[in-house]
């Protein structure tokens, strides 16, 4: 079963271009390393009424602490499995290492990023 590296953050408006930027040239250096799909969604309803009628409890924008201005993403990239996307990643930061740099400004605040590895249970 694939596997999925997934991703939650706030981006200020302002920082959009710049985020976009970011995401589309690390987007293209995952693929190249072997990731299956890489996908950068932008929240556009994001305080849904539940099946029940009901809003939920928690919310993306709370997980994050979103603030006015800011606009909350999901992010994924799938893998064949566990170890392929070990092997996709240790690529992906020995070739980030050569071209960023650990003082370059972000375009969104990685203390309110949440992220994670997943197995997928279902994939039809």
């Amino acid at each position: 079963m694939k596997y999925i590296d997934g991703f939650v953050l706030v981006v200020k408006k302002g920082q959009l271009p710049a985020y976009k930027k970011m995401a589309t040239e690390a987007g293209k250096m995952w693929k190249k390393h072997g990731a299956l799909d890489y996908v950068e969604a932008m929240g556009d309803d994001l305080n849904p009424i539940g099946p029940d009628g009901k809003k939920p409890k928690t919310s993306f924008t709370k997980i994050v602490k979103a603030r006015a201005g800011e606009k909350v993403f999901f992010s994924f990239i799938t893998y064949k499995n566990k170890a392929h996307r070990d092997v996709v990643n240790k690529k992906v930061m020995a070739e980030m290492t050569k071209k960023y740099t650990e003082d370059m400004p972000m375009p969104f605040d990685m203390a309110r990023m949440a992220y994670g590895g997943f197995q997928s249970i279902v994939d039809l």
